[in-house]
């Protein structure tokens, strides 16, 4: 690994600290915290804004825009969301209670034929998907 490649990856892996770790203290600590504090909802609704855009100037770095690994790595983000939206479609068509009419043959020819062209569409998406997503890593870890 070359030093580029160690740099852009620390890069990566503080700025998903930041992210999670600043989204974590928002949400578990100064969340909770402000309904218990006597300032009006207004106020306590202006001052999570104030840290809302705060936060974000921090947690979106230019980096991700101005940097050809930062754009990798919103497609890559792009890609791993499609994939898991095409996860939850395939898990909402094949449910338990389809999935037992197949097994006991109470589905159509017709119904039959649609559930398997639903699956072989959802099949080659994933299948496209994950070797993009493949593809978006090893560029990532080409430091490309």
């Amino acid at each position: 690994m070359t030093m580029e490649q160690a740099i852009i990856t620390w890069i990566h892996l503080v700025s998903a600290a930041i992210w999670v770790g600043g989204s974590l203290f928002i949400g578990a600590v100064m969340s909770p915290l402000l309904k218990t504090m006597s300032t009006s909802l207004e106020e306590r609704l202006q001052f999570m804004i104030k840290v809302g855009r705060r936060f974000n100037k921090i947690a979106i770095p230019d980096l991700l825009l101005s940097s050809s690994y930062g754009n990798f790595l919103i497609v890559k983000i792009i890609l791993v969301v499609a994939l898991i939206l095409a996860y939850a479609v395939h898990v909402r068509i094949i449910r338990k209670d389809v999935e037992e009419k197949i097994i006991s043959k109470r589905l159509s020819d017709n119904q039959i034929q649609k559930l398997r062209k639903k699956i072989i569409i959802l099949g080659e998406v994933t299948i496209v998907l994950s070797v993009a997503i493949l593809f978006m890593a090893a560029l990532l870890d080409a430091g490309a």
